[in-house]
């Protein structure tokens, strides 16, 4: 079901665009139309895509200045085209699903012949939008680790071969992070696996909020996560590092009425020349390594020449 939402000038003004004239189609080019895009909508499940070719077809037959897609509860927000002052919005429902809300603008108003087109097209547009968004949550859902929300083994994977591949390719620095709770059998053995849960879920939630929105945060398994800092050379990606070490260090976490702290450490790589995959992930393990038998809570980079560099060690501190 379309429910339209509303139809005329937007608040805001934008600036005028130049729209040739389109020539209204026969009934039968329509029919033509309509089947050929139909039969289009169905050859993607990327929602990017399918709402690319969606106003491409739209703007053939009718003069549309672009497109405006959202779904507040899967957060998406995708602007196509450009802005227009006059706008039409559309909520996508069907009796299982809200598929979200499309909006199209253009530079004057949208006549009734025009509204009956949009909504005959969008009936096309519901059933592969659908599909998009089940696709896209199903990959989410494999690519998500459960108990955190960040990425998971599969998703590190693909995330570090694009990051390493784009790296070389445009002469950009890659770094990454391996990081481990400390002392967590401690946790687990003294305060039971529920309170450990806890404390897994709350220093992957610390370790998003300090870290860049281009950095990006796995949970490798059990008590380590990994966080791959795009565009980052070896200094700053140890400055993000003790961020994170620091911030975890001074925080709180409450669970089942009691309230503890942790501490994490850090092993540190850059991207060097000739790197493949493994070569960043065992520097970084092995840094890692050696911060745990330095003492804990501290963070240290390997560099390609294995020299271990070593950055600010407190004790690690575990309080019930």
């Amino acid at each position: 079901m379309l429910t339209s939402v509303n139809s005329g000038s937007a608040a805001l003004k934008a600036p005028k665009k130049s729209m040739r004239s389109r020539a209204p189609l026969s009934p039968d080019q329509q029919l033509t139309a309509n089947f050929k895009l139909s039969q289009s909508l169905q050859t993607t499940l990327d929602l990017n895509e399918l709402l690319e070719m969606f106003l491409n077809h739209l703007q053939e037959i009718m003069q549309v200045s672009g497109l405006k897609y959202q779904h507040d509860s899967q957060e998406l927000n995708i602007q196509l085209g450009g802005k227009g002052v006059h706008h039409c919005n559309y909520r996508l429902i069907t009796p299982q699903n809200n598929l979200g809300e499309i909006i199209f603008n253009r530079s004057k108003r949208f006549n009734e012949a025009e509204l009956t087109t949009l909504e005959t097209l969008l009936g096309l547009l519901v059933y592969p939008l659908r599909n998009a968004l089940q696709y896209r949550e199903a990959v989410q859902k494999a690519t998500q680790d459960p108990l955190t929300g960040t990425g998971n083994r599969v998703a590190l994977d693909g995330a570090l071969k694009r990051e390493l591949l784009m790296a070389e390719r445009y002469q950009q620095a890659l770094s990454m992070l391996v990081i481990d709770i400390d002392l967590f059998k401690d946790i687990n053995d003294k305060f039971g696996h529920s309170c450990g849960d806890d404390v897994i879920r709350e220093v992957a939630h610390a370790t998003v909020s300090v870290t860049r929105d281009t950095d990006m945060t796995f949970r490798y398994g059990g008590e380590e996560f990994v966080v791959i800092l795009t565009k980052t050379a070896e200094d700053e990606a140890l400055i993000i590092a003790e961020r994170i070490r620091e911030f975890i260090a001074m925080s709180h976490i409450s669970s089942g009425g009691q309230k503890l702290s942790t501490s994490v450490s850090i092993g540190v790589s850059s991207l060097q020349s000739n790197d493949c995959v493994k070569d960043l992930f065992i520097r970084a393990d092995r840094a890692l390594y050696e911060a745990k038998k330095n003492g804990r809570n501290c963070v240290m980079v390997q560099a390609a020449n294995n020299n271990n560099k070593k950055r600010k060690a407190p004790k690690a501190i575990i309080k019930a």
